[in-house]
């Protein structure tokens, strides 16, 4: 039986929930997974691995839906085991693999959060757009690298340019586009007349690169390839046998973190004094909370904030910070810092 509905989400602050990481006295493993699968119940799902995983202190952000699962999270190295033998009980998740993180950090969420979704990725299509049976084929980071150095060879960055903008392969399209919805049909169009190329896809875990693939070879794209277990494995598979990397900077990762270093090449600039840098913040204005690149100079004159109006309001006492929040509203910043991303690699 699991716990009742009142039990089943967090119920700690965020300043609560650190403190009693800073003093657990095991690790944590950072993992992510995500499996394609048919589920007839999501919300009973849903409840039954909240219920479930609490009891382990497994922290994360998963989305069920009835296409799947996409999880990212962080599990107490002593109960590791016991949460992999949970999770491949259900025959759907049975031996799905985990992408271990490049940096294992215990901080890296601070909550278990697990939401209901129509689709474990937005992408915007109808369901006879694509067929996610019929994806591309799986690449090691050995055989990328290889179809990298052919000349006709066309690689494309099939995440958003927040994250591409920091880190990426070398020579790779990355589209202007801020959700995989806005991406699929831009990556369409880029590729447009080059349909009988070898067409190369990576991602971070690899969860978008299976919509993508399906969806070009839906458009008549024959050649179409895709990185096994996005950049997080191909950071582990070269360590393991010695590959250079092609792909340069940083990997944007969904937690606290904000990217997990893969070379020390840094690609981006500030957005503030367009010194370089590549460290992701978000504005200490809550109710701004804009994602953005801020060098240590300017995180400390701005006091981790956006601009100065921010800084203004995150100084404020909590009470009068509160008496402003009347409905959220677009950052100032935002379209100012949207232009400073780059829109090709």
């Amino acid at each position: 039986m699991i716990d009742t509905p009142h039990q089943l989400r967090n119920h700690l602050s965020k300043a609560e929930a650190r403190k009693l990481l800073a003093v657990e006295p095991f690790s944590r493993r950072v993992i992510s997974f995500y499996r394609y699968v048919i589920l007839s119940d999501p919300k009973q799902l849903r409840d039954e691995l909240f219920a479930e995983w609490v009891k382990l202190g497994i922290l994360g952000r998963i989305y069920v839906a009835k296409e799947g699962i996409n999880a990212q999270m962080s599990v107490p190295e002593p109960n590791f085991e016991a949460f992999q033998k949970l999770l491949y009980k259900c025959t759907a998740f049975h031996g799905v693999p985990f992408k271990v993180g490049v940096e294992q950090e215990d901080d890296a969420f601070w909550k278990l959060t697990i939401k209901v979704k129509r689709q474990i990725v937005a992408d915007g299509l109808q369901p006879g757009d694509y067929d996610v049976t019929n994806v591309g084929a799986h690449l090691s980071a050995r055989e990328f690298n290889d179809m990298l150095k052919r000349p006709e060879t066309v690689v494309v960055d099939m995440r958003n340019n927040y994250e591409s903008v920091i880190g990426h392969f070398e020579g790779a399209i990355c589209p202007p586009a801020y959700t995989f919805k806005e991406e699929l049909p831009l990556v369409k169009e880029a590729l447009k007349g080059q349909e009988d190329k070898e067409v190369l896809l990576y991602c971070t875990g690899g969860i978008r690169c299976e919509k993508a693939s399906s969806y070009l070879k839906h458009h008549g794209f024959q050649n179409v390839y895709q990185l096994h277990g996005g950049i997080i494995d191909y950071k582990h598979q070269i360590q393991r046998e010695g590959l250079p990397s092609q792909f340069k900077g940083k990997n944007f990762v969904f937690d606290n973190r904000l990217g997990e270093r893969i070379t020390d090449d840094v690609l981006a600039k500030c957005y503030q004094c367009d010194s370089t840098c590549d460290d992701y913040t978000n504005c200490e204005n809550v109710e701004c909370n804009l994602l953005f690149i801020q060098c240590a100079a300017c995180k400390e004159t701005f006091a981790g904030c956006c601009g100065v109006e921010c800084q203004a309001i995150a100084e404020l006492p909590e009470t009068e910070q509160l008496k402003l929040r009347k409905g959220k509203v677009l950052p100032k910043n935002a379209e100012a810092f949207k232009k400073k991303v780059a829109v090709t690699c």
